[in-house]
């Protein structure tokens, strides 16, 4: 091989390593954890037999009903599947991975049984606290209601962005949040449904980089409309995060 070419080669391999390089520093990742409704262990209003049976992803609320997680983000415009799994634990029961179609996001989902609620929310702290993430979510009945659970001994690397749809999560999630170093950006201040739908929205409105009130004024248009009730008392569900940082 002649010198002109090893030099080629070697300026190639160089592109390529800073290009690679350059991928990975571009590359997000979101989480979602969606605790699967469920009427026999969770302190919620009973919803149907079929929707509410926490073991059966297939037909839960949260999950493969119009509204859920699995059925709405895999219609989505926005999004590509690249993988769904099965059974990944005792605990797991379904986990999504998406592709955002315009920007380098790749969105991570998991559906826990309905029992195990509380390790699903402890996992979210988990997640939120690594610095693996640039978005963490959870998703479901406010576990918090249910028991007080002691506060997380995680260490945050660094801030992450946190939404949690569930009934006013603003006042239960919110302070655990920061104390992860957390940001909350989507929270809660009345009862809600959590339908996939408001998280759909609202990410869609965080790519750009929207601020706190541009996430949930779309929060509350995407509720409005699956609710039909007024966009102004739809996003009066969410907490008015801007008012933290005045």
């Amino acid at each position: 091989m002649t010198l002109r070419c090893i030099t080629f080669v070697l300026l190639f391999v160089i592109h390529l390593n800073g290009a690679c390089a350059q991928a990975d520093e571009d590359a997000q990742t979101i989480r979602v954890f969606i605790a699967l409704c469920d009427n026999n262990t969770q302190g919620i209003m009973p919803v149907g037999a079929k929707i509410g049976d926490g073991d059966q992803p297939d037909e839960n609320l949260y999950w493969d009903c119009s509204d859920g997680f699995g059925l709405y983000f895999k219609k989505s415009p926005h999004c590509k599947v690249v993988e769904s799994e099965k059974e990944i634990s005792e605990q797991i029961l379904r986990r999504m991975t998406l592709r955002h179609k315009s920007s380098p996001i790749t969105l991570i989902a998991d559906a826990y049984r309905g029992s195990e609620m509380r390790q699903c929310y402890l996992d979210f702290e988990s997640a939120l606290a690594s610095g693996e993430y640039v978005l963490v979510s959870y998703i479901g009945h406010n576990a918090l209601m249910d028991s007080v659970y002691e506060e997380s001994a995680f260490i945050a690397k660094h801030s992450t962005d946190a939404i949690v749809l569930v009934c006013r999560s603003d006042s239960y999630a919110s302070s655990r949040i920061k104390n992860l170093g957390g940001r909350p950006v989507l929270m809660t201040q009345q009862l809600m449904y959590p339908g996939a739908l408001i998280l759909h929205d609202a990410i869609e409105a965080w790519i750009p980089k929207g601020s706190l009130a541009e996430i949930r004024r779309a929060a509350g248009k995407a509720c409005s409309k699956n609710q039909g009730i007024s966009v102004k008392a739809a996003t009066g569900i969410f907490a008015n995060l801007e008012e933290d940082t005045e």
